[in-house]
């Protein structure tokens, strides 16, 4: 069963924008800095920002681990997606169940697609499915920023896509294509944070890009808190710390609890 969408916060929020954007002040100066040690003023190019280095991170400790559904991400809507659609739309890859006897097959998938307009870029049958990941790597490592799959796969696809997938944090997200809205849901999870839960306290979620202005930063980053806080089992009495850091900064506090 899918994760639902994070829902609004419906309490008083407990976090200080002051400490967010303290934190975040320090980051990209620390970020500046290291680009050009001569000039600390002058900002880093960000041509790599569709490498994990051009983003920034949340961390997430929470106080016990929640008992909630772990093969789905929870989806956080961000005011200022990490995907774009239309400027520049990302390889998204469906895998579909072929073997089943009320399945969707590859040709009826493929037009749907087309015929709607869902953002889809590639689509595998389960039974060719390692051999067909073989086969885009060998041809250059098409990157797919997103994998979905058929919600009735979930259970079979860890094993058939190995350990480095889960590595990559690229496990597909489940899809239900039982229902007619694919758009709908395939949009909704690229214009979202997604927070993977595991079995421990700690969690790191990827919130902005390091291409956005500081203040839309801090506006995904409230926006990712407040939706985990609102998500979990707990809700804020299970959150102990926060912190903000980039791909090899230091972790900078923005939240504990009291």
């Amino acid at each position: 069963m899918s994760s639902p969408a994070a829902p609004p916060p419906l309490y008083h929020s407990k976090i200080d924008t002051k400490n967010v954007n303290r934190a975040l002040k320090s980051l990209l100066k620390w970020r500046d800095s290291k680009s050009n040690p001569q000039n600390s003023s002058e900002p880093l190019d960000n041509n790599n920002n569709n490498t994990d280095g051009g983003f920034v991170y949340l961390v997430v400790t929470l106080k016990k681990p929640p008992q909630i559904d772990r093969t789905n991400p929870i989806t956080i809507p961000l005011p200022h997606p990490l995907i774009d659609l239309i400027e520049s739309p990302p390889e998204l890859c469906l895998i579909i169940d072929d073997k089943h006897k009320n399945k969707i097959t590859k040709e009826t998938a493929l037009k749907k697609i087309e015929a709607e307009k869902i953002p889809i870029t590639t689509v595998i049958k389960v039974s060719k499915l390692k051999a067909e990941l073989k086969k885009l790597e060998a041809e250059g490592g098409r990157r797919h920023e997103l994998f979905f799959a058929e919600r009735r796969l979930m259970p079979i696809l860890p094993k058939l896509l190995g350990k480095e997938f889960v590595k990559r944090k690229k496990s597909p997200i489940a899809i239900n294509l039982r229902s007619g809205n694919w758009k709908e849901q395939v949009e909704r999870v690229c214009e979202s944070a997604l927070v993977y839960v595991g079995t421990g306290t700690c969690s790191v979620v990827k919130v902005a890009k390091l291409s956005m202005g500081r203040k839309e930063i801090a506006e995904n980053v409230v926006a990712v808190m407040e939706g985990i806080a609102g998500s979990i089992p707990g809700k804020w009495r299970n959150v102990k710390l926060f912190h903000l850091k980039l791909l090899e900064s230091l972790a900078l506090p923005v939240y504990e609890s009291v």
